[in-house]
């Protein structure tokens, strides 16, 4: 039991410590008032990446998915051989998608814009391992 009091003790202290830092104070110097303004709004959610027009969410995820599942094998290969390996991914993924693949045959960047709304890790590990500055990159033939 005498923990007890402990924790209560320090839990009003980061409380009040907290309190302390959220706002901010201004002196004026004509009036000798205090003026407390609340700090600015913090957004609640962050804007999410858009998926490209003609992709779905489930095709996108295929993709990531797809890229996913070769990241071990392109970490072991090394770019060299890895690059074609993302090419066959993209390809298959593409393929089997319909629509999509006029518009990848298009315009490789919608693979980037769809790992980005997606799977931004994925996308760069993916970056990593092959080394690119983007996906497009090292796209060939598409």
């Amino acid at each position: 039991m005498p923990k007890r009091p402990l924790v209560l003790l320090a839990a009003l202290a980061v409380t009040a410590v907290a309190a302390g830092c959220s706002m901010n104070t201004t002196n004026t110097a004509d009036s000798g008032s205090v003026t407390t303004t609340p700090p600015p709004a913090l957004p609640t959610t962050t804007a999410a990446a858009a998926l490209p027009p003609n992709m779905t969410e489930a095709a996108a995820q295929n993709l990531c998915t797809s890229i996913s599942a070769e990241l071990s094998n392109w970490r072991v290969q090394g770019p060299t051989l890895g690059k074609p390996g993302l090419n066959i991914v993209v390809q298959t993924w593409a393929a089997h998608n319909g629509a999509v693949n006029l518009d990848v045959l298009r315009d490789r960047t919608l693979v980037d814009a769809a790992t980005v709304a997606t799977c931004p890790d994925i996308r760069a590990k993916a970056m990593e391992e092959l080394q690119i500055p983007d996906l497009a990159t090292a796209l060939v033939g598409l």
